[in-house]
C-alpha cells in the first residue's frame, strides 16, 4: 500500500497523500513492540494526550518508514533520502510502574515514592559510546552515509547500512563505563501524586521522566498504573458505594436510628416502620470523590432483616402471641400482566 499510494506515483493527490501517512503511522506502531502493546491494550487513545498519552507520529519522518519497510531510500524521483547520513533523532523508550494502593488511598488521595529504573545519557562519554578522549569514527562499510546502495537491474537501491545501523558511525575505542551503549542504567526516584477518586487501572503520566533519548530525541514517559485493593465493606461502583448491613425484625417493623459507617467514620440512619428486608437507603455524599472533579457520590445501604434462630421460652411465647394478632394469610403473590407475559417467554 505504500508503493501504491506513495506520493512520488501520485502528484498532487492529496487522499493518495494522507493513505500514505496512514501506512506510515500503521508500521510505526507495528515494528515497535512497547508501542503494539500499547495500541493492543488501550487503542488508539494510548497516543493521545486525552489518554494520557503522546502521539507516536510526531518525531516519524515519513520517508525514513518508507526506508525502513522495503529497504531503500531513493526508489523514486524525488520522494526518497539519497543515500544521506541518518541522523533522525530517537525517542526514549516508555516505563510502566505498578503501585498498589489502598481504597482509603483511591478516595482520599496518597503521596508515595516510587523508584524506577531508566536509562540515562553517560556522563562519560555524553552518549557518544567512544572512550574519552575519542570519537566515532566514519564507517568504513557505507564511507558515513549510513546506507549502502545496490544497482538491481535498471533500478537503484539504497539498504540501511548493516554494519553502523544507519548510523554513519562505528565506535572502535568504546566507553568504559557504557560499553560502547550510549546509555547506562540508573535507578530513580520520583514522587507520585495519587488524587483522590482513581479507580483501579488509572494510569498517571509523568512526561519525561523515561529512558532518555538519544542523537537530541525527547526522553520516554512513565506511567504508573495503580491498584487498588478491594475494601472489606464497601463495594464501589464509579463515583458511589454500596453495602449491606443487617437489622432485627423488631428494628423493621417499629423504626429505628442506625449507626452505619463511612469513609470518614459514623453517621446516623433512620430506618422507618415496617421496612421489608432489603430496602436500600440513600445516604447522599458519602460515596467517592469525582475524579479530577467536585462533589462526591452518594452511599447506598441496603438493610436484611435477620431472623433470629435461637429464641427462649418466654421470646417464643411472645412471638407467638404477636403471631395471633397479626394473622397473615401465606397466599401467592399478584403478579402484574406484564410479568406474566415475561415469564412466559423467558
Amino acid at each position: 500500500m505504500a508503493l501504491q499510494y506513495h506520493p512520488d506515483r501520485n502528484p498532487g493527490d492529496k487522499d493518495s497523500e494522507e493513505r500514505f501517512k496512514e501506512c506510515s503511522e500503521a508500521y510505526s506502531v507495528l515494528s515497535d513492540q512497547q508501542k503494539r502493546a500499547a495500541y493492543d491494550r488501550f487503542g488508539h487513545d494510548a497516543f493521545t494526550n486525552g489518554g494520557g498519552g503522546q502521539n507516536p507520529f510526531q518525531h516519524i519522518d515519513i520517508n525514513d518508514i518508507f526506508g525502513e519497510m522495503f529497504g531503500f531510500g531513493d526508489i523514486f524521483g524525488g520522494g526518497g533520502r539519497r543515500g544521506g547520513r541518518r541522523t533522525r533523532a530517537q525517542r526514549g523508550d516508555d516505563i510502566r510502574e505498578d503501585l498498589s494502593i489502598t481504597f482509603e488511598n483511591a478516595a482520599f488521595g496518597v503521596e508515595r515514592e516510587v523508584t524506577i529504573r531508566r536509562h540515562e545519557v553517560c556522563e562519560s562519554c555524553k552518549g557518544t559510546g567512544a572512550a574519552e578522549g575519542k570519537a566515532p569514527s566514519q564507517c568504513r562499510q557505507c564511507n558515513g552515509h549510513g546506507q549502502v546502495r545496490y544497482q538491481q537491474a535498471f533500478i537503484s537501491v539504497a539498504r540501511t547500512c548493516p554494519v553502523c545501523q544507519g548510523t554513519g558511525t562505528m565506535i572502535e575505542d568504546p566507553c568504559t563505563t557504557c560499553k560502547g551503549h550510549r546509555v547506562v542504567t540508573k535507578s530513580h526516584t520520583m514522587q507520585v501524586k495519587v488524587p483522590p477518586g482513581v479507580e483501579d487501572g488509572t494510569r498517571i503520566l509523568y512526561s519525561g521522566h523515561g529512558d532518555a533519548g538519544l542523537d537530541g530525541g525527547p526522553a520516554g514517559d512513565v506511567y504508573v498504573v495503580l491498584h487498588v485493593a478491594e475494601h472489606p465493606f464497601f463495594e464501589r461502583d464509579g463515583k458511589d458505594l454500596h453495602c449491606a448491613i443487617p437489622i432485627s425484625f423488631t428494628q423493621a417493623a417499629l423504626g429505628a436510628t442506625l449507626k452505619i459507617p463511612t469513609l470518614e467514620g459514623e453517621t446516623t440512619l433512620d430506618v422507618p416502620a415496617g421496612t421489608q428486608t432489603g430496602t436500600s437507603f440513600r445516604v447522599r455524599k458519602q460515596g467517592m470523590p469525582i475524579l479530577n472533579g467536585n462533589g462526591r457520590g452518594d452511599l447506598f445501604v441496603q438493610v436484611n432483616v435477620s431472623t433470629p434462630t435461637k429464641l427462649t421460652k418466654q421470646q417464643r411465647e411472645l412471638i407467638e402471641k404477636l403471631a395471633e394478632t397479626l394473622g397473615q394469610e401465606n397466599l401467592p403473590e399478584k403478579h402484574s400482566l406484564l410479568n406474566k407475559v415475561k415469564e412466559i417467554f423467558s
